[in-house]
């Protein structure tokens, strides 16, 4: 099955938000360093999923880790060699 995520690209990577497995239980937004998560407006199927801030991610990958359903996913971009 192929899940339609919701993708933001920002200076450090790109961050995806897969709303049809979110459940809203606000791991990701508690354990976030940067505080770059907030709910969204939306209700997801399970929920209101989480939104990110792409001034604030340094897309670390601590929400992808902490997430039980695998909503997340962070693409850090490479750097320049």
């Amino acid at each position: 099955m192929k899940y339609n995520g919701i993708t933001r690209e920002h200076a450090k990577g790109a961050h995806t938000l897969f709303p049809e497995l979110c459940k809203g239980c606000g791991l990701c937004i508690v354990k976030c360093p940067e505080d770059a998560l907030s709910w969204s407006d939306l209700l997801g199927v399970y929920g209101t999923p989480a939104v990110v801030s792409s001034e604030k991610c340094t897309a670390c990958g601590i929400c992808q880790t902490v997430c039980p359903d695998c909503a997340i996913r962070v693409d850090k971009k490479k750097k320049a060699s």
